[in-house]
């Protein structure tokens, strides 16, 4: 019932810059904080960003702060995320996750729900 589908990964080269999106189906998407985590091959989960289900809220990891901005529009039933200034270190799958909560979230155990995931992989 619940559904997130990423999109808009891709293979970029060092300092490119690449859109997410990740949208929903099947949950009230306004209620939810919505986040982005990342899984490199051989390492755990990591989370990337969140966003409050206001938008008015914004936490990122520190290894992407300054280079990547979440964003979404409810009504659209959408969640974004930017990513600029891309590295080698950023190449993962990266997944959308949701949460009915008002909170922002940062660990993937807080999430209920999960996207299948979309590849970026960053060259030299």
């Amino acid at each position: 019932q619940v559904q997130l589908v990423e999109s808009g990964g891709g293979l970029v080269q060092a300092g490119g810059s690449l859109r997410l999106s990740c949208a929903a189906s099947g949950l009230t998407f306004s209620s939810n904080a919505m986040a982005w985590f990342r899984q490199a091959p051989g390492k755990e989960r990591e989370f990337v960003s969140a966003i409050s289900w206001s938008g008015s809220r914004f936490l990122y990891a520190d290894s992407v702060k300054g280079r990547f901005t979440i964003s979404r529009d409810n009504a659209k039933n959408t969640v974004y995320l930017q990513m600029n200034s891309l590295k080698l270190e950023d190449t993962a799958v990266y997944y959308c996750a949701a949460v009915y909560t008002m909170a922002v979230p940062t660990f993937r155990y807080e999430y209920d729900y999960w996207g299948q995931g979309t590849q970026v992989t960053v060259s030299s």
